[in-house]
């Protein structure tokens, strides 16, 4: 990636990057924990007194032995202690969260706005007695809007509380000498329960077992680095926050494995007495939220300066129904009721997705590992009947040289558990990570009965556990030798156990490591790892007896590290899950960017990546192989994949990081949870809406950063979906991601949008008449009540149905890209604005490092941005996507459909006075007369030279402006479709509710009584609905020239189709019962 680049490039690149520098030199520190006045006094006491204390039974030597409590003696504690839970915290009242949708702007309009009608009373009670049903249904309408609302955020806690219901904390746990699985509530004092790298500590446990355990205690003690913990037999004199053998409620197993008995459940823990839990909701917005709250504002400070303006220009107290008229005509009431299309809280934050950063194990492939092929002694061996070995690898056989050692590292050199050990080795569940799964499968597979046997025969005298730093286990074992009583396995990365070993086994004799051998070596691990395998090294040493007796004493700081004798390699195949090609083939399609991000070996990675369409091009490094260029001489553009190693991630610059991001196809391996989560932030950085998937501890970072985490329930560890926005329940991913996610959350946003649009295509013809009121002026075309009766009428009815909207096209949106996509004319965009409020920003003269301003600094840089030219060309530059209400959906509101119905709704008007005597001169004469159109007006003399006396008048009115209202009932969605044929009777509910908004309207014009608070008149004649049907028909025939006209746009923002992609399913492949 070398280049020569100017100062002006450097500084470009490095443009959107620098608060992720700023993090990476800050430390993070947390509040100490001064809190030590706690009632925990176990952990003192010695092992003996402890079981005696608690009324149980532990195996300090044997964990897995241990009897722990019978389920009687269980069931008769929970009984008396209670569940272990914690007492819930307050949350927002009922009331409180009602009053809080109800004080939203649109709702606080409509409660002025009918306040403001009351106000009319005390200036002239007799001539404004009418408005005073128009001021109690304005603020009827808001309390319904806030309780539309209420109703769609209690309805989500309901379901999202449902699912935390479906996904209780769980824990393992011995009891009547069973290792089970059982709900963390139903633990009590004196429980047995095993913790593992990943979980959730269930409740105050005294540890009386440890392997390398390690808890993240930051969340008590603000101790940001891990602790560890380990058994102390006669106590420890310590306070409890300080206590070596303790772990807390709640704290995070991040390294080994412990056993620990239950000294403290529910309220009565540490956290239980010290902490007040909040469990506060968060105030994080989606982007979508965030642009319907821009969309309320902008359209209530429109709202509020046409009202004013009517106000202004207006006089006495007519002005203010004047104004509450435009008030009522500018707030679309119907819009909350719209809001039932986003009633599917798991997946409306998935439409915008731009990039999909994905772990592999467990969520692209199966965590179900099956030992494919040995290597040892330059020698491969297949143990898995497969149709893809070389003619020359011979079937796996215990008899064959190094393979009784292989079987030996892969059954003592593990640390699986088994739910039952009275029942046959192929019937048991094993407990444990899919690797070590694998191969105790493997090795039980040639042990069969003698399986306990063999592994009670060679105890473990001393083992250091598997972590991320190391990426190898090894274990110190009493197995007998020539040259002595102990021997130690080791197995991990190939790349790290080979460089441990200074000879190899050949024949069953050592033989030095020869740059011979590592040639050999190098072709097998790459045989193995380019068929996407993972690849684990064996190696052995044989302690001689002069330098480690049988009671020799190891530790963590002196274990042998050195010399030992490389046994050989073992592949694991963890095969795809079905459906993940096709999955990831439909995303690519939907032009969202799928990147792997994984601790496995870059070729392994790779591998499975080839299988399941995240890779199809060339690499630098294939291409290179390809043509036989040197890899340097390759350019960028000549390759669109690329695989980075983590090693290589601390190292690269912002125009590396954008080179890597600029490439099709991307895949990070050899990661660390820092690396995933520096990913992810310089992901965004670029203005990507990034997702993540993940099941493991490595994950939560990433997951706890993108912005939408995505957890899978099954294997997914509690730390993982603590940090999940989302958790898979039926751990899917091409379900859950593909078909319900993306396909459905970009549905909803259309539906949204269109419900928007349809919403505001009724304010031209509602404010349109307003304005001829006032400037021509004629009789009031529309009162404030009948703009009522169309947005909660017509409005609610018809917009209430979009919900239930189905896509227009065969392949829905999922040949559509992203809604704001992420390109390099986007990124070059966002680099020039953070570039130039990086130059803007004040410097310190010495380090030149910004100065961060103070709040008045601030402010004021805001109040006066707008006055500068940098402002305005940020402001004007045209957006690289699309918004919810953006500039095409307004014209189409306001400009197109918004004009048509208005004069569509005019004409009828016009007409219908017409035939009442009033010609359009006339209605301007009379009108200015100021004393016509009222239960006592005088005699009105027309054009023609006809009487018309004051009842006609006040008829004709009434006809004209319930035909008025009756114009604004069609709804056009079209846009990728003309809007004809069977895909527009699709949505039965439009019609029903185009049906039950007409009906509305006719029951309220035609139905004498309301007449006195409607102003309908039942001489209407039908012959009348002809004309806004006509508009209706006018507004067809435009959508279908605008889908024409639209086209050439549409196709345009389709993805291409890609070449290569494999759209069949993966094969499916044999399944292992295990748990994880």
């Amino acid at each position: 990636m070398n280049r020569t680049m100017t100062q002006e490039d450097i500084d470009l690149a490095a443009a959107g990057y620098e608060h992720l520098e700023g993090e990476k030199a800050k430390k993070a520190t947390g509040p100490a924990n001064g809190s030590t006045n706690v009632d925990i006094h176990e952990h003192q006491l010695p092992f003996g007194k402890l079981e005696e204390a608690l009324g149980t039974s532990f195996d300090t030597k044997d964990p897995g032995r241990s009897y722990g409590l019978t389920e009687d003696e269980a069931a008769a504690r929970i009984l008396r202690d209670g569940q272990n839970i914690l007492t819930p915290t307050k949350r927002k009242s009922a009331l409180r969260k009602f009053l809080d949708r109800l004080l939203t702007m649109f709702n606080i309009l409509l409660i002025v706005a009918g306040i403001l009608e009351y106000v009319l009373l005390g200036i002239d009670f007799k001539g404004n007695f009418p408005n005073t049903y128009l001021g109690g249904i304005l603020i009827l309408v808001a309390f319904i809007n806030a309780a539309i609302d209420f109703y769609q955020i209690q309805k989500s806690e309901a379901i999202l509380a449902s699912f935390l219901a479906m996904i209780p904390p769980s824990c393992r746990v011995v009891r009547a000498g069973t290792i089970t699985s059982i709900p963390a509530a139903e633990l009590v004092k004196g429980d047995v329960v095993l913790l593992r790298s990943g979980d959730k500590t269930p409740a105050d446990l005294v540890i009386f077992s440890s392997t390398d355990l390690k808890m993240d205690n930051s969340s008590l003690t603000g101790e940001s680095e891990p602790q560890e913990r380990l058994p102390l037999p006669s106590g420890s004199p310590s306070r409890p926050v300080e206590a070596e053998n303790l772990v807390f409620n709640s704290t995070l197993v991040v390294n080994g494995e412990g056993w620990g008995v239950v000294i403290r459940t529910g309220d009565h823990t540490f956290i239980g007495q010290i902490a007040s839990l909040t469990g506060a909701e968060t105030g994080n917005e989606s982007p979508l939220a965030r642009e319907i709250g821009q969309f309320v504002l902008k359209v209530s400070c429109i709202a509020v300066l046409f009202a004013v303006v009517f106000f202004v220009v207006g006089k006495a107290a007519a002005t203010v129904t004047f104004a509450v008229s435009i008030l009522v005509a500018f707030v679309p009431e119907g819009l909350p009721s719209v809001r039932m299309a986003k009633q599917n809280v798991l997946v409306k934050d998935l439409q915008g997705l731009t990039l999909l950063a994905t772990d592999k194990t467990g969520t692209l492939t199966r965590n179900q590992m099956t030992v494919t092929n040995i290597w040892s002694g330059n020698k491969m061996y297949s143990a898995f009947q497969s149709n893809n070995d070389d003619e020359d690898t011979a079937k796996f056989s215990l008899d064959a040289p190094g393979m009784k050692e292989v079987v030996d590292i892969a059954a003592l050199n593990s640390r699986v558990k088994f739910d039952n050990t009275d029942i046959p080795f192929t019937q048991r569940n094993i407990l444990g990570d899919a690797t070590e799964t694998g191969l105790t499968r493997f090795a039980g597979q040639y042990l069969g009965l003698d399986y306990d046997t063999h592994i009670s025969a060679h105890p473990k005298v001393f083992e250091v556990p598997f972590n991320s730093t190391n990426k190898w286990a090894l274990v110190i074992l009493n197995k007998q030798h020539s040259a002595g009583v102990l021997t130690s396995y080791i197995k991990g990365a190939p790349e790290r156990v080979i460089a441990k070993c200074s000879t190899y086994l050949k024949d069953g004799v050592p033989e030095s490591i020869t740059d011979d051998f590592k040639e050999v070596y190098d072709d097998a691990y790459n045989y193995m790892a380019s068929r996407g395998h993972r690849v684990i090294a064996c190696a052995q040493a044989l302690l001689p007896e002069n330098e480690y007796p049988a009671d020799h004493v190891f530790s963590r700081k002196e274990y042998p590290e050195s010399n030992y004798c490389f046994v050989g390699l073992v592949s694991l195949e963890d095969p795809p899950k079905h459906g993940v090609r096709e999955a990831i083939g439909t995303l690519r399609l939907a032009g969202i960017k799928v990147m792997m991000v994984t601790g496995d070996h870059p070729k392994t990675a790779e591998a499975i990546s080839r299988k399941i369409n995240l890779i199809l091009g060339d690499t630098r490094e294939t291409l290179s192989a390809k043509t036989g260029r040197p890899i340097e001489d390759i350019y960028e553009d000549e390759f669109s994949a690329v695989v980075v190693h983590g090693d290589d991630i601390d190292g690269l610059q912002g125009w590396q990081w954008d080179q890597i991001f600029s490439k099709q196809e991307i895949v990070f391996a050899r990661t660390s949870p820092k690396h995933k989560l520096e990913i992810v932030q310089r992901a965004q950085a670029l203005g990507h809406i990034v997702g993540v998937t993940g099941d493991g501890v490595n994950d939560s970072p990433a997951l706890k950063k993108a912005d939408l985490g995505i957890a899978m329930n099954i294997s997914g560890s509690d730390v993982s979906k603590e940090a999940a926005n989302m958790i898979l329940l039926g751990m899917e991913f091409t379900t859950g991601i593909n078909n319900q996610g993306v396909a459905e959350g970009r549905q909803i946003f259309v539906n949204l949008k269109r419900s928007i649009q349809y919403t505001l295509s009724h304010s031209t013809p509602e404010v349109i008449p307003q304005l001829l009121y006032v400037v021509l002026p004629i009789p009031l075309p529309l009162s404030a009540i009948l703009i009522l009766v169309i947005d909660l009428g017509f409005e609610l009815c018809v917009a209430l149905s979009f919900a239930w909207d189905e896509p227009e096209t065969a392949d829905g949106l999922m040949r559509m890209s992203p809604r704001k996509p992420v390109n390099q004319q986007s990124i070059m965009a966002l680099k020039r604005r953070a570039l130039r409020r990086t130059k803007t920003l004040a410097r310190d003269f010495e380090t030149q490092k910004p100065i961060v301003p103070s709040r008045i600094s601030t402010l004021f840089s805001k109040l006066t941005a707008i006055f500068s030219r940098d402002y305005w060309e940020e402001m004007l530059e045209p957006s690289q996507g699309e918004t919810l209400v953006d500039n095409q959906l307004l014209s189409y509101a306001y400009l197109e459909a918004g004009v048509i119905e208005v004069l569509g709704a005019l004409v009828a008007y016009f007409v219908v006075f017409f035939k009442n005597g009033f010609t359009p001169a006339d209605l301007r004469r009379a009108q200015r007369a100021g004393d016509h159109f009222t239960s006592s007006s005088p005699d009105f003399l027309n054009s023609r030279g006809q009487s018309i006396n004051a009842e006609s008048q006040v008829d004709a009115l009434a006809q004209a402006q319930s035909i008025g209202t009756l114009a604004l009932v069609f709804a056009v969605k079209a846009r990728f479709s003309y809007p004809f044929g069977r895909r527009i009777i699709g949505n039965k509910w439009n019609f029903g509710g185009i049906l039950a908004g007409a009906c509305l309207g006719m029951f309220i014009i035609y139905t004498p009584p309301l007449r006195v608070v409607f102003g309908g008149s039942v001489h209407l004649s039908p012959l009348y609905w002809l004309i806004p049907c006509a508009a209706g028909v006018t507004l067809l025939v435009w959508a279908s020239i605008r889908v024409v006209l639209m086209r050439k746009s549409v196709e345009h923002s389709r993805v291409k189709d890609i070449k290569g992609l494999m759209m069949f399913p993966t094969m499916r492949t044999m399944s292992m019962r295990s748990r994880h």
